[in-house]
């Protein structure tokens, strides 16, 4: 848990170093995995990580093609910035693991994995902290539809008109 806590730290820094927008889809995609699969192992089964997982995936798709259109032919380009922010990431990562914080992560993990799992499954999503972010996450989903429905006619579209 603590390696997938330290990767995902250093895809968020190297993701604010990217200047290319097929690394950033590749960085998302990458965190997205991570997160999902974090995500999958707190529950006792995988359904709410598969979603997220998925609704991203078809999302970078979208970014992708979008994204291929518009330019198509650019190279990468090595950042040096990038490579002295990932050892100061790492070494922050190992200064905050040290022994000051084992004590209440080991009484947090007592507290979650001895709850009655069926009980806790649907209640992480939909109490009370969380239940605004899902409501909220289902409006947005709704007028996104509408908005790309909108932009998207038989004969006009986003990038193109076929005439």
């Amino acid at each position: 848990m603590n390696m997938t806590i330290l990767m995902m730290m250093i895809l968020s820094t190297t993701f604010m170093l990217m200047n290319h927008p097929i690394s950033f889809g590749s960085v998302l995609i990458v965190q997205t995995i991570m997160m999902a699969v974090t995500s999958g192992l707190s529950n006792t089964n995988f359904w709410f990580s598969y979603i997220l997982f998925l609704v991203m995936i078809g999302g970078m798709l979208i970014m992708f093609i979008y994204m291929t259109s518009i330019a198509s032919n650019e190279k990468f380009k090595f950042s040096l910035k990038m490579t002295l922010i990932l050892p100061i990431t790492f070494a922050i990562k190992m200064i905050a693991e040290s022994n000051i914080f084992e004590d209440n992560l080991k009484i947090n993990e007592t507290i979650i994995f001895n709850t009655p799992k069926m009980i806790t499954f649907l209640n992480k999503y939909f109490n009370f902290p969380f239940s605004m972010m899902a409501t909220f996450l289902m409006i947005y989903l709704l007028l996104t539809l509408i908005v790309v429905v909108k932009l998207t006619k038989k004969k006009l579209g986003p990038l193109r008109q076929k005439l």
